[in-house]
């Protein structure tokens, strides 16, 4: 059957299916067929189709079709299938719903999430500008002395973390007695009292991070969120309250001024986080309402408290020209599933038109601004037309912009952004966005980093990264935070000429030249791939992998990050080997892009390519 044609048959092929409502067992049996047949793009919607079929019959029949399927493939232990699929279900039922196969939604949610359609082209969506881009160029260092400023990300601090219990369980995330043989005394696999690579961290851990970084006397420092731990069968309301107050309160006791953004798992259940345009119902108003009020706290300024609408602010620093604005990313991040409307929203809550105004005002008011979020958005788990819109902003307020401050990937990177990305150069490079370590040490040693600020652009003329090193011995008597390595020393040093002067800003120029160095010689690019993971687990990257992992750091637009699909029905990722299949080894790392229904789905995938290749 031609493609057209096998699109337009299946919507009314998979209503049929429906009119006669089979058991939940034969649908778990033709769904776990499904997800074995799905090869491609158009397999893929069939599987959709498949999924819209039952959840016709309701969302309880719907939740219990996919716990089903999920408990054959053994994709997860009984109890995380059945909690992930109760905490999310909601959300994939309203989304299956209203999708209509074929469509540039269902083509986006088959590649963002399923890796067997390539990504639909970047749909033109005309922003408006309240003037024109003015002759404006970044302004010259000060030569004043810098100011410090702190950045760190992703704690995922765990309450219920328990020192002796088993670092190597079967759960998505361990330290924890979910069974007697897990408890303390019982296990050959004992995490100790200050975190392990296999678990989220105990509270004591970002106690002593916050030490560290107050001994250093920052300005102020800023968060780029995720505060809740990976317990995501298991979250709800209660807990997540919990651990917003335990971590802002720790922040707010021993830090001072903390400017944060909203992270993916900063609700329950993690990920969910609709527009407007959805039913009320879904909407995680006490979440904005908890943050707004930790911010506020941390801040004292009554532009905070803007966020509870839904969860973005501009706040302008007290006795300054800086204007910070923290706005929700999570509202183009590929596992929102509410983001998957017939059609995908331009502009959900019209936050990018918000955007807009508060930098034309910053414009306006000679002020410069520093943009905090979670998702970088060059990254694989942002949505590309987003991404594009998100960066004709960046283009058209370059000269405000000092710069842009991200987590959500747990690894040390970093984006540019050019005017024109079919001729990127030094001088085509408009801003730099800085991806920031975890403190959680799934990704390696837990980590924070101080920028040198100019105080009077309030431009980044240095960084050090700092880190604790879990696998050093003396980890688990107290970890001693150290710096690892210095931006200008590090990189500057590496290129022609020499970048040393320490009132000169790392300009997106400057970046551009980096990623040139990493081209030229192979050991810069060496040794920014082993910082990446602070050293942790270091996996090999030569060849293509190298001109592909370049190539995302030139792509702050997502649709020129070199990231593509791979043929076969696989959820996809980057890491060591470039872009690749996700292999059961690739679930142990309870990172922020593989916690939840999405990523189950991933495992179940998996489960079904083996099967289907060994015939069963």
């Amino acid at each position: 059957m031609r493609p057209a044609v096998f699109l337009v048959a299946l919507a009314p092929l998979a209503a049929s299916a429906a009119q006669e409502k089979k058991s939940a067992e034969d649908w778990i049996t033709e769904i776990w067929d499904d997800f074995k047949n799905a090869v491609d793009c158009f397999s893929c919607q069939a599987l959709l189709g498949g999924l819209q079929a039952v959840s016709i019959f309701g969302e309880s029949f719907m939740e219990d079709v996919i716990t089903g399927v999920c408990s054959i493939s053994g994709a997860e232990d009984s109890d995380v299938c059945a909690g992930v699929i109760a905490n999310e279900g909601p959300a994939v039922y309203y989304s299956l719903k209203n999708l209509k196969l074929g469509s540039h939604t269902a083509k986006t949610f088959c590649a963002s999430l399923v890796g067997l359609c390539e990504f639909p082209e970047v749909r033109p969506y005309n922003l408006s500008f309240p003037s024109p881009k003015p002759p404006a160029t970044r302004p010259p260092p000060s030569g004043k002395p810098p100011i410090k400023v702190v950045h760190f990300s992703d704690t995922h601090v765990d309450l219920s973390y328990e020192e002796g219990s088993n670092s190597d369980c079967s759960k998505p995330i361990c330290c924890r007695s979910y069974t007697e043989n897990d408890a303390p005394g019982n296990t050959s696999s004992p995490c100790g009292p200050w975190g392990d690579t296999n678990c989220d961290p105990p509270h004591r851990l970002q106690e002593s991070m916050n030490s560290a970084i107050a001994d250093l006397k920052p300005a102020f420092s800023i968060y780029t969120g995720d505060v809740v731990a990976h317990d995501v069968w298991l979250v709800n309301k209660s807990e997540v309250l919990d651990d917003l107050n335990a971590t802002y309160g720790s922040m707010e006791k021993d830090l001072g001024t903390v400017y944060a953004a909203l992270g993916n798992h900063d609700a329950a259940p993690l990920n969910l986080f609709p527009s407007n345009n959805i039913p009320s119902e879904y909407n995680p108003q006490w979440a904005y309402d908890a943050l707004a009020s930790d911010w506020f706290a941390l801040t004292g300024n009554p532009s905070v408290k803007a966020a509870s609408e839904y969860g973005s602010y501009s706040a302008v620093h007290p006795n300054s020209k800086l204007r910070i604005i923290s706005y929700n990313s999570i509202f183009y991040y590929k596992y929102n599933f509410f983001s998957y409307e017939e059609p995908m929203e331009y502009d959900p809550d019209g936050q990018l038109d918000w955007l807009i105004t508060e930098l034309q005002e910053a414009e306006d008011s000679s002020q410069r601004v520093w943009l905090i979020s979670h998702i970088p958005t060059g990254n694989s788990d942002h949505f590309r037309d987003h991404s594009h819109y998100f960066d004709q902003i960046i283009q058209r307020y370059d000269a405000t912009i000092a710069a842009l401050f991200f987590g959500h990937t747990h690894t040390d990177e970093f984006q540019i952004s050019y005017s024109n990305y079919t001729n990127q150069n030094w001088d085509t490079a408009t801003a730099m966005g800085y991806v920031a370590p975890s403190m959680t040490p799934t990704s390696g040693p837990p980590s924070f980093r101080v920028y040198e600020i100019d105080p009077v652009t309030y431009a980044v003329v240095d960084f050090t990264q700092y880190i604790a090193n879990i696998t050093d011995p003396t980890f688990q008597t107290k970890p001693k935070w150290v710096p690892y390595y210095s931006a200008k020393a590090d990189y500057g040093s590496k290129l022609s000429p020499p970048v040393e002067d320490p009132h000169v800003e790392l300009t997106p120029g400057f970046w551009h030249n980096v990623t040139v160095a990493m081209e030229k010689d192979p050991s810069v690019f060496q040794d920014f791939w082993a910082r990446r993971s602070r050293g942790f687990k270091v996996p090999e990257c030569t060849g293509d992998c190298i001109s592909n992992e370049i190539c995302a750091l030139r792509g702050a637009d997502a649709q020129y990050s070199c990231y593509k699909q791979a043929p076969g029905f696989s959820f996809e990722k980057r890491d060591g080997q470039g872009v690749k299949a996700l292999s059961e080894e690739s679930f142990q790392q309870p990172e922020c892009n593989h916690a939840g229904m999405a990523p189950l789905f991933a495992k179940i995938s998996h489960r079904a390519r083996l099967a289907r290749q060994s015939g069963l």
